[in-house]
C-alpha cells in the first residue's frame, strides 16, 4: 500500500523578508523561517536592532540578513524590492496602535494606525507580489493581523479598523493572485506579551480583564506565533489562501 507523504515545512532554497523584525513578533517569525532553512531578511527602520537579531540568528547557524527599510516611504519600498530578486515569503509584520476612546482620536492618530497598519501593508505586499510574478516566484503573503480584526475592543477603534481591513485586503490579494501561485493569509494573535505591549500589563486590572477574555488562561508569546508563521509559508498550507489563523487562546469563540 501506498502511504501518503507528509508535505514538508522545511523552505530551503527559499528567501523571506520580514518587516518590523527587530524585536518581538518579527523577531520571532524571523527566527522561525530562518530555522526552517529559509534566507531571511530583516528589515525595520533601526539598523542597529536589525543588525543584532540578524548576528543573533547568524550565530545559531541559519542564514540572515539586515536591511534598514522605512515602510511609511513608499519609492523607498519600491526601490528596495527592484533592487532584489523574488521572496518567497512576505511577513507583513510592521504596525502600531493608538488606544484611546474614539472621541479621543484625533487626524493624527487616525492617520499613525492607518498608514502603517493598512497603507504601508498593502504596498509593501503589492511590491512584494510584483516581483513575484516577474519572476514566477510562486510563495506566500502573510500578514500580521489580531484577534481585533474579527472583534471590537474598547479604546482599539483605530487598531480594529486596520485590522478588519487587512483581512479584507488579504483576502482580495488571495483571489487575484491565485492565478500566479501565490497565497495571502493573515495569523490573527491575541495579546502578545512583547517589549511594546509589556508596560500594558503592568496595569493589574487591564491585564485581569485580558485574562478574563483569553480562556487558556495566559497571556500569549511570541513563540505561540512561530508556528503558524511557519506553517502558512510552507508547502503544509499549500491549499490555504484567504484565510486567517487565529490564536487567541479562545478569546473570540466566544
Amino acid at each position: 500500500m501506498a502511504l501518503p507523504c507528509a508535505p514538508s515545512f522545511r523552505l530551503d532554497g527559499r528567501r523571506a523578508l520580514v518587516t518590523g523584525a527587530g524585536r518581538g513578533i518579527g523577531l520571532a517569525c524571523a527566527t522561525a523561517l530562518a530555522e526552517a532553512g529559509a534566507d531571511v531578511t530583516l528589515t525595520a527602520r533601526t539598523i542597529d536592532e536589525l543588525e543584532a537579531a540578524a548576528q543573533a540568528i547568524r550565530s545559531a547557524g541559519h542564514s540572515a540578513r539586515a536591511a534598514a527599510l522605512d515602510v511609511f516611504d513608499l519609492a523607498a519600498v519600491a526601490v528596495f524590492f527592484d533592487e532584489r530578486p523574488a521572496f518567497h515569503v512576505l511577513v507583513n509584520n510592521a504596525g502600531t496602535n493608538r488606544p484611546k476612546p474614539m472621541w479621543e482620536v484625533t487626524e493624527a492618530d487616525y492617520n499613525a494606525v492607518l498608514d502603517l497598519n493598512l497603507k504601508s501593508a498593502f504596498f509593501v505586499a503589492q511590491a512584494c507580489a510584483r516581483r513575484m510574478i516577474a519572476e514566477d516566484a510562486k510563495g506566500s503573503l502573510i500578514h500580521m493581523g489580531s484577534q481585533m480584526g474579527h472583534v471590537g475592543g474598547p479604546e482599539r477603534s483605530l487598531y480594529c479598523a486596520s485590522k478588519w481591513a487587512l483581512e479584507g485586503m488579504s483576502k482580495s490579494f488571495a483571489l487575484d493572485l491565485a492565478i500566479h501561485g501565490i497565497r495571502s493569509n493573515t495569523i490573527a494573535p491575541t495579546f502578545v506579551e512583547t517589549p511594546l505591549t509589556r508596560p500594558m500589563f503592568e496595569d493589574a486590572a487591564f491585564k485581569a480583564s485580558v485574562l478574563a477574555k483569553i480562556k487558556l488562561g495566559r497571556i500569549g508569546a511570541v513563540e505561540d506565533i512561530m508556528g503558524a508563521v511557519l506553517f502558512l509559508a510552507s508547502d503544509a498550507s499549500s491549499l490555504m489562501t484567504g484565510t486567517s489563523l487565529v490564536i487567541d487562546g479562545g478569546w473570540t469563540a466566544e
